[in-house]
């Protein structure tokens, strides 16, 4: 059986060219790949790749309500933090999914702060 992927429009071309789905279904759970945001700032950027995964959500057919959990890769995790901490705030409400934070030294995307994976779950 294959996988189910899920590819926004948006997204078409990094599937085709880097070779990895954006999400993946399986039963109820939906495997959100890392989302990376641009911006000047710190709390743009982050902004931006949050703004960026609910599109990804959207096309799964769930929201940010739905994710149960969550993990985000950070470069200067402590300098970083409260950046990501206000950004996340503004899509992430009660009741939060789990969540673990990373400190790193370097992402795929060369000068990317944060990497964000979420796991989501649709209800049938």
């Amino acid at each position: 059986m294959p996988i189910d992927v899920i590819v926004p429009e948006a997204q078409r071309k990094t599937y085709e060219n880097w070779h990895f789905a954006p999400a993946v279904r399986h039963d109820d759970l939906i495997f959100v790949s890392g989302v990376v945001g641009q911006g000047e700032s710190a709390e743009e950027e982050f902004r931006h790749a949050w703004e960026s995964l609910g599109g990804t959500l959207a096309e799964a057919g769930v929201g940010y309500e739905d994710i149960i959990d969550t993990t985000i890769y950070m470069v200067d995790l402590q300098k970083n933090a409260a950046a990501m901490a206000k950004a996340k705030d503004e899509f992430i409400k009660e009741p939060y999914p789990a969540s673990t934070w990373i400190g790193i030294t370097e992402l795929v995307i060369p000068g990317a702060r944060a990497e964000i994976k979420v796991v989501a779950r649709k209800l049938s």
